[in-house]
């Protein structure tokens, strides 16, 4: 993603628990911060990944938006398509 209004950019950190941290900058956090944390959430449960922090810079980005984000700050976290994961549970 770029730090441009309307978009987000998401970086993917392995930790060493199997907890998910999601660390939020946002401009409208105060509005949809919550959201914002429930939809990265809801990305990595469906793809049962677990053992990340997740870093949301984001700049007033829609869903689908971050949807996409997410899914491409994951594959080239893991260097790999990800081609086991069940992309369509996404929609």
């Amino acid at each position: 993603g770029t730090l441009e209004s309307g978009d987000v950019m998401i970086r993917i950190q392995p930790i060493e628990t199997p907890d998910v941290e999601i660390e939020l900058e946002s401009v409208v956090s105060k509005q949809f911060g919550d959201a914002i944390r429930r939809l990265v959430h809801d990305i990595l449960n469906k793809l049962e990944i677990s053992g990340v922090r997740v870093i949301v810079e984001d700049k007033g980005a829609l869903d689908c938006i971050i949807r996409a984000r997410v899914q491409s700050a994951l594959i080239r976290a893991t260097g790999t398509q990800l081609t086991h994961y069940n992309w369509s549970s996404l929609v």
